[in-house]
């Protein structure tokens, strides 16, 4: 188990701005491929009917619980990686590889069976009206029987990520995501499989993206190993990746969470209200992910540089991350904004839709300015380790305002309630987050 030092020069001595840059395109990329995945799959289920497009975004929820049980053990070994390999403690490095990889496996493999189980209470308690269930039911199976490759994907995605090799993760979630665009039209359409066409198709792209991912670390470019022989299910080594990701559950839980309330409350405005809502989601994660990609590629140079010491180097990844995502976000939502009515209609044309639809994107629009301070506040902690500031940023973004805001705003302002609760959740997470990277910046310098 040597190092290999020409990824370790390469993480720690190439110009920090470049070093950001080359590792967060190969990301904005994949989640950009994965977006357009997304609003196909969008599309042409909103073909069906207006509740099918409905269905679409209750189960959207369901996949966000899935991904971010893998979110939570890929990046919380994905970040004890990065750390290790930065300290040149490869056979560690190994061991968290593949006790992630495994955890995700396993916890995937009871999600899938538990939810088949429980299918219809399930998609009840997601949000799904009378007319939406059978949509969601047929849907959300196949989701369920993706759920093994979704989480272990998110696993070996996120430590080719943490190790540099951010062009490798890149080929897996390509795969899948390409291939459910092609098989989308056919099985739906070609094949007059209808909305479980749909669900069909995630699943056989997932279960492609996983085996390509499997094959890369099969096939010795990453320096981390998965094997059952590297599994460590010490108490205290668990706890690392589990505390570690636990931010990314918060993120991804919450996040699904919220949407789930969103479409309860959106329910009582009628099924074209949770289509609006559905469809502005799907375009809002357009400028959403790049807004990630950017904060993915700062994070393995922020722990690596973390394990290596090199703290000079963390303090000047945090501060050009931070002002160049916002210069993005700036641009892509004034772009957005402008279209928005556009866009909304390329899916429904129903006025009631279009009209909700812009107004949720539009308000969303100004607030995306705020997201790049709450993210980098968030990948920061979780890139270093630090648990306890990372969860409770993590839980800030993503439900700690918004679900009392979109609890209470509908029963004052009705529809617009629900538009602008998301926003006005991103903007004070944002002013709560400003002290704890102001703080930390400076506790690096003097370091």
């Amino acid at each position: 188990m040597k190092a290999n030092y020409k990824q370790f020069d390469k993480m720690t001595k190439t110009p920090v701005k470049k070093l950001v840059r080359r590792l967060a395109v190969p990301t904005i990329i994949s989640m950009m491929v994965t977006i357009i995945y997304n609003l196909a799959d969008t599309y042409f289920v909103s073909k069906i009917s207006v509740a099918s497009s409905g269905a679409t975004g209750i189960i959207f929820s369901l996949m966000g619980i899935i991904q971010a049980f893998g979110f939570m053990f890929g990046h919380g070994s994905g970040s004890c990686v990065s750390r290790k390999l930065g300290a040149k403690d490869i056979k560690a490095a190994y061991n968290y590889c593949s006790t992630g990889f495994f955890l995700a496996l396993g916890l995937g493999v009871i999600i899938a069976v538990l939810g088949l189980v429980f299918l219809t209470p399930l998609t009840r308690a997601l949000g799904s009206t009378d007319t939406i269930l059978p949509y969601a039911r047929d849907y959300g199976r196949f989701i369920l029987i993706a759920a093994p490759a979704m989480t272990t994907s998110c696993v070996m995605n996120n430590i080719l990520r943490y190790e540099g090799l951010a062009s490798l993760a890149m080929i897996g979630l390509m795969t899948g995501a390409l291939l459910n665009i092609a098989l989308d039209p056919i099985l739906i359409f070609s094949l007059n499989m209808g909305i479980t066409g749909a669900g069909v198709a995630t699943a056989i792209s997932q279960y492609i993206g996983m085996i390509v991912l499997l094959s890369v670390f099969l096939s010795g470019k990453p320096q981390c190993r998965i094997s059952p022989k590297h599994i460590v299910l010490k108490p205290r080594f668990v706890w690392d990746i589990v505390s570690t990701g636990a931010p990314s559950l918060a993120r991804q839980g919450l996040n699904s969470v919220s949407t789930m309330i969103m479409n309860v409350q959106a329910a009582a405005f009628g099924d074209e209200c949770i289509a609006a809502m559905s469809i502005s989601a799907k375009l809002l994660m357009f400028i959403f992910s790049v807004c990630i990609g950017v904060g993915q590629g700062f994070q393995p140079v922020c722990s690596f540089n973390y394990g290596a010491k090199l703290y000079e180097r963390v303090r000047e990844a945090i501060k050009y991350t931070w002002r160049f995502s916002t210069e993005i976000m700036a641009v892509l939502s004034s772009v957005m904004f402008v279209m928005a009515p556009y866009v909304v209609q390329l899916f429904r044309s129903e006025q009631a839709i279009v009209e909700i639809g812009t107004n949720a994107v539009r308000f969303s629009c100004v607030a995306m300015l705020f997201l790049p301070t709450v993210m980098m506040a968030n990948m920061t902690f979780q890139s270093i380790g630090r648990t306890a500031p990372a969860f409770f940023l993590a839980c800030a973004q993503n439900g700690l305002f918004f679900i009392p805001l979109v609890l209470i705003l509908p029963k004052f302002i009705g529809v617009t309630g629900i538009e602008v609760a998301q926003p006005l959740g991103y903007i004070i997470s944002a002013a709560i987050a400003i002290p704890y990277l102001l703080k930390f910046l400076n506790k690096l310098k003097n370091s």
